[in-house]
């Protein structure tokens, strides 16, 4: 009979988890919540409110956009999802969960100034050397497909 590893998936933890020990050293995580610091808040606008739930901080929210753009993650409820699910993403977003209408209306209210962070961390990331930027061109060549020479014809050749 084989042995098996034990588990207990009710076991509270006894401390807190750090989720920082969670990542590698050299995850993206890492990298997207150090070049937020460096991008100025001045430009992002804030709504004033006068009660209610607290607010959350721009550089949360932008840090949290860049980084799930940087994993092909776009859509405002994808990104909700994976600050429950994606380590990485928890990470960044200190293991709060902004809901998706947050998260859009932050995008929406903001368009201006999250492109120009952007472009600000795609910098700071060419010179650290995390980053290649340049050129990619499309020729246009037909390549046939390997699957099947009767359902995949070119225009032309119909």
């Amino acid at each position: 009979m084989s042995s098996f590893i034990p588990f207990d998936r009710s076991q509270p933890y006894l401390l807190p988890p750090d989720l920082k020990s969670w990542l590698p050293a050299d995850d993206m995580a890492h990298f997207v919540v150090a070049a937020v610091e460096r991008v100025p808040m001045s430009a992002f606008s804030v709504p004033a409110r006068t009660g209610g739930k607290a607010q959350y901080h721009p550089r949360l929210m932008l840090a949290l956009l860049i980084f799930s753009y940087a994993n092909g993650i776009f859509s405002s409820r994808r990104i909700e999802r994976a600050t429950y699910r994606d380590i990485g993403v928890r990470f960044v977003a200190a293991n709060l969960h902004p809901d998706h209408d947050t998260i859009a209306t932050f995008r929406r209210t903001n368009r201006a100034a999250i492109e120009t962070a952007f472009v600000q961390v795609l910098l700071l990331a060419r010179e650290t050397g995390l980053l290649r930027l340049g050129v990619v061109s499309i020729d246009g060549t037909k390549i046939d497909a390997d699957a099947s020479k009767y359902r995949s014809l070119r225009y032309d050749r119909i």
